[in-house]
């Protein structure tokens, strides 16, 4: 993976970051309200309010792979304490408070420290490409300009963590067989799937609120791991000089 590409997007990405107006009045009524500041008051904690690191036993297999592997992934989560402070700052507009602890994020820390940095990468991969269509869908049901504008900051810096992600398993050896390539697609639809149903029942409280209903949240998931799936095959075609089967992308096999 080209790491110094990859610095130099966190770098710039910085730049040129206009801040929601959360003093413009309120446009969002009650119910409405009260149904999303719990969703708020949870991504805030998972989005970089909690140990915004690699946590996993064996974290420095990945993180110090060089001193620009680990200037690259401190960049990274930067920008995920960026999206907890973010966040704050709506639930703060909107009345919330900061909580500390949740049952989904404990035991989401807990899997990420015992299975390893291998899982702990391809699970936070899974959550940033689920996370995307929440945001999505919140920009657009949302009436409230500074969320939406929250909501147009946050998608974009997980727009290019997917693509970082993307790098990082296109740079990676791959099998040749087109049956496991066939395999790892289905696993990581079936994964993200599985991500996409936790999300829900966390947030489709404060999403049904504002209108998305359950369908509509299910389209933009199959949409961005489809997106995923098919950009992941395109890079790996070009890294390989060689034609991969359509539909299928090769496996990552971890050294």
């Amino acid at each position: 993976m080209n790491t110094s590409k990859w610095i130099e997007h966190f770098l710039k990405n910085r730049l040129h970051r206009t801040e929601p107006d959360w003093q413009a009045p309120h446009t969002l009524g009650p119910y409405a309200v009260s149904r999303l500041v719990p969703s708020l008051e949870q991504f805030r904690l998972g989005d970089g309010g909690g140990p915004a690191c690699l946590i996993a036993h064996n974290a420095e297999r990945f993180r110090g792979q060089s001193e620009e592997m680990r200037t690259l992934v401190d960049l990274w989560f930067a920008e995920e304490r960026e999206h907890s402070r973010l966040l704050g700052c709506a639930v703060r507009r909107f009345g919330g408070r900061q909580i500390d602890s949740h049952w989904s994020f404990t035991a989401f820390c807990v899997c990420r420290r015992v299975l390893g940095v291998r899982f702990e990468l391809d699970v936070l991969l899974l959550t940033e490409i689920v996370s995307t269509a929440y945001y999505r869908l919140l920009r657009r049901h949302a009436g409230d300009q500074p969320l939406r504008d929250m909501c147009s900051l946050i998608f974009r810096d997980e727009t290019g963590h997917v693509a970082f992600h993307r790098d990082r398993l296109a740079g990676k050896r791959r099998s040749p067989a087109v049956l496991r390539s066939l395999l790892w697609e289905a696993q990581f639809w079936v994964l993200g799937h599985g991500a996409a149903t936790m999300l829900r029942l966390n947030h489709c409280r404060g999403l049904q609120a504002l209108g998305p209903n359950r369908a509509e949240y299910f389209r933009e998931v199959r949409l961005e791991i489809g997106r995923f799936i098919r950009r992941l095959g395109r890079e790996q075609v070009l890294r390989d000089g060689e034609t991969i089967p359509v539909g299928a992308v090769r496996p990552v096999t971890v050294k």
